[in-house]
């Protein structure tokens, strides 16, 4: 007993001394609990994108050109990878290479290109840097993915390419430097939790702008085709829904309450605004349809993004019940009224739904239980702060997206010839096809 007594005390000198050393040295750990929940973030929503953005995708547009829609979401994923890695990252999260005479508002400069100064010691919070660049690589690649949505059946795959490389680093990048990595939106007090304006509204806008200057399907108005696989579209949006949990509550960066938070309210958003876009449909045309309750879902969950570490349970209900309402009738302007050949209807349902739940937040942030509420910001001041933060936002991606796509059609057409759209992307692009 003496000789593991003294072993005892031997130990727990060891342990108090690397504790003292730890504390007064500053170094950061990793924590294993929040670690491990970022590991399985990541992982869920690199499923949101591949598959599951993939088959939803797939499952609206006509037999002949689903595997187009594939090939687009999985090459968009390698490459925005590749991308990310190169300068993405820099651009979004670096620190503007010490820039002191503003330069780091705007954009995160190019210190952190090819993760230079990154090591598995470095550290973003209690996770480590490569996780966390990991984790926003996934959201780099879904981003670009979600406009794939608005082109289908009708666009060149090198124009695709092209377009999606240009625009993460131009529009993508420095909005999350802005709202993220420390710019000048988020000195403005700008809240966008996991990316109602980084994510939903670039991309919402920049599938007008390409929409736009694209043109419309041949068929569209007159010789339209119903989604070829409602099954496909209910299984990819069974995917997006339980991969957002990644999206949404890995936002926290923690396995912590605000995690279970966000989890919580972007359940009930999904499952309120799925359960009244279904209704509208009922009421209006006697069917609820599959597809229609899983495009409810996407609208919930795109509204409560923004929103997802601001509201409660009272408050995601409310969201999830305005984003079914008024992303159905802003898909009945967009495709009716207006006649944009929105093909999947990106920008009314993505970008609709993030712009509203970024507006909406001050509003409905203190309702209920559970509420974290706003702090001490006043109602008015957190609204003028989020309206400043849409339409910046919104113009950059209006005006970027614009010049890009000029310079990509001087370099070659964005559409494929009539005799491809006719016959299908499938077999004229790809040489495959989905139903031999």
């Amino acid at each position: 007993m003496g000789r593991f007594g003294l072993a005892l005390r031997h130990a727990v000198r060891a342990v108090l001394a690397f504790g003292v050393i730890t504390a007064f040295s500053g170094a950061a750990y990793a924590d294993t609990g929040d670690t491990a929940w970022i590991l399985t973030s990541t992982a869920l929503v690199l499923l949101m994108t591949l598959p599951g953005l993939a088959l939803f995708y797939g499952g609206l547009v006509r037999s002949i050109n689903v595997l187009s829609v594939l090939m687009h979401c999985f090459a968009i994923a390698c490459l925005m990878s590749v991308i990310w890695l190169v300068v993405g990252y820099s651009i979004a999260f670096g620190d503007g290479n010490g820039a002191t005479d503003g330069a780091g508002q705007w954009w995160g400069g190019l210190s952190r290109a090819m993760l230079s100064g990154v090591t598995g010691e470095s550290m973003t919070g209690t996770i480590p840097e490569p996780l966390f660049f990991m984790f926003q690589m996934t959201f780099a690649i879904i981003t670009p993915a979600l406009i794939v949505g608005s082109f289908v059946e009708r666009v060149r795959f090198d124009a695709v390419l092209k377009f999606s490389a240009i625009w993460i680093l131009v529009v993508y990048a420095p909005v999350c430097h802005w709202v993220w990595g420390g710019g000048w939106l988020a000195d403005m007090g700008v809240r966008d939790f996991a990316g109602g304006l980084v994510v939903h509204a670039t991309a919402g806008i920049s599938s007008l702008v390409f929409v736009a200057m694209l043109g419309k399907r041949k068929s569209f108005g007159h010789d339209m085709h119903p989604p070829h696989a409602p099954v496909l579209v209910m299984i990819g949006s069974s995917m997006l829904w339980v991969g957002w949990f990644g999206f949404n509550a890995g936002s926290a960066l923690g396995a912590n309450g605000g995690a279970a938070q966000a989890m919580l309210v972007t359940h009930i958003s999904a499952a309120t605004a799925s359960l009244v876009w279904m209704m509208i449909e009922w009421i209006q045309f006697r069917k609820p349809t599959l597809v229609g309750i899983c495009t409810g879902m996407v609208a919930g969950l795109a509204t409560i993004t923004p929103a997802a570490g601001s509201v409660g349970p009272a408050g995601a209900l409310i969201i999830g019940f305005l984003a079914a309402i008024i992303c159905y009738y802003a898909v009945v302007l967009i495709r009716n009224r207006l006649k944009f050949d929105d093909s999947l209807d990106v920008f009314a349902v993505h970008g609709v739904g993030g712009i509203l739940g970024t507006l909406i937040i001050p509003f409905v942030a203190a309702l209920g239980p559970l509420a974290p509420g706003l702090g001490e910001d006043s109602v008015m001041g957190a609204f003028m702060a989020q309206a400043t933060g849409v339409v910046a936002v919104c113009v950059w991606s209006a005006i970027a997206s614009f010049a890009i796509l000029f310079v990509v059609k001087l370099t070659g057409s964005l559409r494929v010839d009539e005799q491809t759209e006719d016959q299908g992307l499938d077999t004229n692009t790809h040489g495959e096809s989905a139903y031999p």
